[in-house]
């Protein structure tokens, strides 16, 4: 189903989602609803009920996934929505359809547009993306100076000797572990995001990425100083885009005055560049480094679906999510 609909982000594959519910999911409150075509599997709106703040049925991949989305064949997306939207009216009957964190252009602004009762779309997270391109396309869109600095921090990169590889998936749990580990020697005394120093975040990477490198929807890449791994980054692929989801650098990079950022981008620019994909995105956060770079803004829908039983429960949503929207970042944060 993944592979037939063009709109899904990594975040949508099985291997990421079923490997979510096994660390995070809540025994009975999974509602999977799937629309068929002669036999054959056309649509699936994968998600789950939730008690609080209010009761609805919200996507599984919760926010350590920077996109939510229904999975729509492009051979028949609209009559593949139509389908969903009638499965989702009967779940509507007891809760609020709750889509959020939806890629522009995502399935669920089908849902959206067919829904027949009452709706909402708000603005979720921001997203930034750059072109997939190379690295000199990449560095041709700063100013001369700021290129220039760039170009010396690369140099200086390969003059230290810094060699990168992809890491074969059945070496993949190890290198996360040691990406894990990096991360949170990299944020020590600076706030880094609990979850990701969680066993249970470190269980689900491993069956998640183990097979979606094995796919071709996951890279790991180690970077090695003197035969130490000293960097190490997670990218996830769809056919849209690639998206450096996380990564860790030892703190004594710091010390060398290895911009690891550009690093890391210079990477993922090489692994896009020709692949067909039509961007790279940064994921979800407006961080300064991210900035330097002049990526354009994407900001993610949240779609808010309702019958008339749970209209008060879309009205107490919309007033929740807009004075409180939805910013938590992602990545390197």
């Amino acid at each position: 189903m993944h592979r037939s609909c063009s709109t899904a982000t990594p975040f949508q594959s099985h291997a990421w989602l079923h490997s979510w519910w096994l660390s995070y999911g809540v025994p009975g409150r999974l509602r999977v609803h799937l629309a068929y075509r002669d036999g054959e599997l056309v649509g699936a709106a994968p998600l789950m009920r939730v008690l609080r703040p209010l009761p609805a049925l919200v996507p599984l991949g919760g926010t350590i996934s920077d996109f939510t989305d229904v999975l729509l064949d492009d051979a028949c997306a609209e009559e593949a929505a139509g389908a969903l939207t009638g499965a989702l009216m009967t779940s509507a009957r007891g809760a609020l359809i709750d889509l959020g964190e939806v890629r522009p252009g995502g399935g669920a602004e089908l849902l959206h547009a067919n829904w027949p009762r009452a709706r909402r779309r708000l603005s979720d997270s921001r997203c930034l993306e750059l072109p997939a391109e190379g690295m000199d396309a990449l560095l041709s869109r700063l100013p001369s100076n700021r290129a220039q600095r760039a170009r010396a921090k690369l140099r200086k990169i390969d003059a230290l000797g810094i060699e990168q590889r992809d890491v074969p998936p059945e070496e993949v749990p190890g290198a996360l572990r040691t990406l894990l580990e990096l991360h949170g020697l990299q944020w020590q005394g600076r706030g880094v995001t609990r979850e990701h120093l969680r066993p249970r975040f470190e269980e689900h990477l491993a069956r998640a990425v183990g097979e979606m490198t094995r796919q071709g929807d996951a890279v790991v890449t180690e970077f090695r100083l003197d035969g130490e791994v000293v960097a190490a980054d997670l990218t996830l692929l769809s056919p849209a885009l690639a998206g450096g989801y996380l990564y860790g650098a030892h703190p004594g990079l710091r010390g060398r005055k290895v911009d690891v950022a550009t690093m890391l981008l210079r990477a993922c620019a090489q692994r896009i560049d020709g692949s067909g994909r039509a961007a790279l995105s940064m994921l979800r956060g407006n961080e300064p480094y991210k900035q330097h770079w002049r990526p354009e803004v994407r900001v993610n829908q949240r779609f808010l679906l309702a019958r008339r039983r749970t209209l008060p429960l879309l009205w107490a949503s919309t007033l929740h999510g807009r004075r409180c929207p939805a910013t938590e970042p992602s990545g390197p944060a």
